[in-house]
């Protein structure tokens, strides 16, 4: 800088101030290198969320108590382009979460970096890794004393696991991977407990068809072979009934379900195939239903079992398309009458018929009306569709008194849905059971006074989920916050005078679910086959054998299980009806050919035919004369008779029938029930009528009378000539000889134009004449017993 004052033709006070600009802009250039780099910090941060996955895949236990210690196990792998290094897994306490809405908060974020990300513990408590390929997984486990973690008062805790290290594009230690989720803190009794109930579905989908076997046992038959599946250990049910065994847990059962598995229980069952094929269902699965259900009559001993109406009916879809057809809310009364025989027969307890179950607990005035229509003043809702309308800063109770007489009782909505997503692998499982237990703790916390909550989750839960929800609902059960607490009891608890008991609107129904209902025209084709059933059963001597499997195939048409299935539902629907066609056309008139009836009168026969394995009775046979002015049926224009018929035969039924004209009758034959109604088709056919009329009769008489003078001329002709010979022969019996010719009386002159076979009086009848070609023809009309030819 001194030797810039001696520049030549450079006075010193600018030479200064062009050194200190210089060095101003030297100094600055750092800086506005740091400027120009800060836009591009942001995406390169953003770019590294996605760089490490961290999987939460165990953490135990799942809401420690003073003294524990906390084992958190998971998997880091490395999602980018470029190796870490330096990495450690360690764990990070966030700050105290005080509502339920702050828990959903960060659960929609459990693995943004964008978050806070709460004060890491001791270093000693962490994994490390030298490195971490691209692509590359990598296990951990950390265990730590809970009393390092310095959590403070009780209640919910943000609580992550970060993976942190660097790359090569990012040469400093930074988190590049975090996993969220609670920490329920509540190591001391709480002052008041939650009692909570948790109803634990049993429910299938519809698995027997409406077939049954001819014989004595009527053999079943299922559309597949699905069931034994879901059965076998490790399957959904089997997962089912071995973990709600050891929970305090209410039990809501489709009754269809029990009478699927005991009749595979009972062996001999069959499994359709294409066309009519049926195969047997094998040995070892009739084994897995056994089992199944000597397991499931252990679980339930001693706990509370509710009963659905049988084949769990879709109430909403009822409700909303079902009630304009005549007789659909009929079914629901059936379905409900026979649950509890149903649960009773097969378990061996009485079952709760109380409660009424709509699809996601979302209710409406027209589906509250068809709930309780058979019987149950129970409702089981959710708090999603019967919203509260007062602005309370808490949970209220479950029990709604809603008028009529009526309860709701009303579900926790996020603890109902908190186990409908997948959760087949450990570590969304894991998430899935430490958010339902932060969110039972902070409903507990949000007053002091106890309330009765329910939990009514997915009708079918998978075996993963079922496993996910043993595990928070055993913490639950083991927890200073929660007392369990069984349905009926959750239903009579006193409600909350300020929680709201208004039914949302029709309108407020959600579209996702109408879409999924059952159509108008299914309700409609239901009817339609109950009819053809009602027809049916009237001809019946054992109408069990029918009534029975067919009264439960419509209870399965109306399945909530078909949601989403509407092809799977009209195919079944369909074949319900095609098999109640082919059995009533067991019984049927057979076909006749054209008759011919050569009298005034005669017998027509009409058979009818019964394939099937039963006795039919109860039925009428008319046969009607389309002109009865030329063939009346028992003097009338038609006649009826009953008709009876063994199982696997035929009946000729015979009716008189009296001509009145010659030409030709179409005759028609109908079964009718003894109620008046149609059965079956009618047979009609021709009667071809070729009546003697009087005139021809007496031509016919004056023709035979002829023929009878005739034959009397004959004879007395005959006589006198054998008289005359008699006179010629003599006394002493032979001929006077005369030698005179031309003489008249001598016997060989006779000319050959007079003999009697010329004249017709001749010879007298010979032992070796041949008889006469037909019978002399009777002029008396036929009996009403000749059999016409057909």
């Amino acid at each position: 800088m001194a030797e810039a004052a001696h520049f030549q033709g450079t006075s010193a006070s600018p030479a200064r101030r062009w050194l200190r600009r210089t060095g101003a802009l030297l100094a600055g250039a750092p800086l506005l290198a740091g400027l120009l780099q800060l836009p591009a910090a942001a995406p390169a941060q953003a770019a590294a969320s996605d760089t490490v996955a961290v999987s939460l895949d165990s953490l135990s236990p799942n809401a420690p108590g003073d003294g524990d210690t906390l084992t958190v196990s998971g998997t880091v792998t490395n999602k980018g382009k470029q190796t870490v290094t330096g990495a450690h897994v360690g764990l990070r306490v966030g700050p105290m979460l005080n509502t339920r809405s702050a828990v959903d908060g960060v659960a929609r974020h459990a693995d943004d970096l964008q978050g806070g990300t709460g004060t890491e513990v001791d270093g000693k408590y962490e994994e490390k890794f030298a490195k971490l390929a691209p692509g590359v997984s990598e296990h951990f486990s950390i265990s730590v004393p809970v009393d390092k973690l310095d959590l403070g008062q009780d209640g919910v805790y943000e609580f992550g696991v970060a993976l942190s290290g660097q790359t090569s594009a990012q040469p400093w230690d930074q988190i590049l991977g975090i996993q969220r989720t609670f920490l329920p803190w509540q190591p001391s009794e709480a002052a008041t407990r939650t009692k909570t109930t948790f109803l634990w579905p049993l429910l299938s989908t519809v698995h027997m068809t409406a077939k049954t076997g001819a014989g004595e046992q009527q053999t079943p038959v299922f559309r597949d072979d699905d069931l034994a599946e879901e059965l076998a250990p490790g399957g959904r049910l089997a997962q089912m009934v071995e973990l709600g065994k050891d929970l305090d847990v209410t039990w809501v059962i489709d009754p269809d379900l029990l009478a699927s598995v005991d009749a595979m229980a009972l062996g001999n069952y069959q499994i359709q195939g294409d066309g009519d094929n049926t195969t047997p269902g094998s040995r070892e699965h009739q084994a897995l239903a056994k089992q199944w259900l000597a397991n499931l009559q252990k679980a339930v001993a001693g706990k509370e079992v509710v009963a659905l109406p049988f084949g769990d009916p879709d109430l909403a879809s009822l409700a909303h398309n079902g009630t304009s057809v005549t007789g659909s809310l009929s079914y629901l009364k059936g379905a409900t009458d026979v649950a509890a025989t149903t649960v009773k027969t097969v378990l061996h307890v009485t079952p709760s018929t109380d409660f009424a179950w709509p699809v996601n607990g979302a209710v409406d005035p027209s589906i509250m009306k068809v709930a309780t229509s058979a019987g149950a003043d129970r409702v089981i809702a959710r708090s999603d569709s019967l919203q509260e309308t007062a602005g309370l800063s808490y949970t209220p109770s479950a029990a709604r008194p809603v008028g009529g007489g009526t309860t709701a009782v009303v579900a926790d909505g996020r603890l109902s849905t908190a186990f409908e997503r997948d959760l087949t692998d450990a570590g969304s499982s894991t998430l899935a059971v430490q958010r339902f237990l932060a969110q039972t703790l902070e409903l507990n916390a949000q007053t002091g006074e106890q309330r009765s909550i329910v939990v009514a989750p997915q009708r079918t839960p998978t075996a993963s989920q079922a496993q996910a929800m043993a595990t928070a609902l055993k913490a639950l059960q083991d927890s200073t916050w929660s007392e369990s607490q069984d349905l009926t009891a959750a239903a009579k608890d006193k409600p909350d005078a300020q929680a709201t008991t208004r039914i949302p609107s029709t309108s407020a129904y959600p579209s996702s679910l109408r879409r999924q209902e059952l159509p108008r025209t299914a309700f409609q084709q239901i009817a339609l086959t109950q009819d053809k059933l009602d027809n049916f059963q009237v001809i019946l001597t054992d109408r069990s054998r029918v009534v029975t499997p067919f009264g439960r195939a419509i209870n399965r048409e109306m399945s909530t299980s078909w949601r989403g299935r509407s092809e799977e539902a009209d195919s079944y629907r369909g074949g319900v009806e095609a098999w109640l066609d082919e059995l009533a056309d067991q019984v049927k008139l057979i076909d006749k050919s054209e008759t011919k009836l050569s009298g005034r009168s005669a017998t027509i026969p009409v058979t009818v035919q019964n394939n099937l394995v039963q006795p039919v009775g109860h039925l009428v046979l008319r046969l009607t004369s389309t002109m009865p002015t030329r063939l009346k049926i028992h003097g009338k224009a038609y006649y009826e008779e009953p008709v009876e018929v063994s199982g696997g035969h035929s009946q000729s039924v015979k009716f008189a029938t009296a001509a009145g004209a010659n030409g030709r009758v179409t005759v028609t034959a109908q079964l009718y029930t003894e109620d008046g109604q149609e059965y079956g088709d009618a047979v009609s056919f021709d009667v071809k009528v070729t009546e003697v009329t009087p005139t021809v009769m007496l031509v016919i008489g004056g023709g035979v009378l002829l023929l009878v003078l005739a034959g009397f001329r004959m004879y007395t002709q005959r006589k006198r000539a054998a008289a005359r010979q008699a006179e010629e022969d003599g006394p002493d019996g032979t001929a006077e000889a005369t030698d005179e010719p031309g003489n008249p009386g001598a016997p060989g002159d006779r000319l050959p134009e007079e003999s009697d076979s010329a004249t017709g009086a001749g010879d007298p009848e010979q032992p070796s004449d041949p008889a006469p070609d037909t019978a002399p023809e009777s002029t008396d009309p036929s009996g009403t017993g000749e059999r016409v030819d057909r």
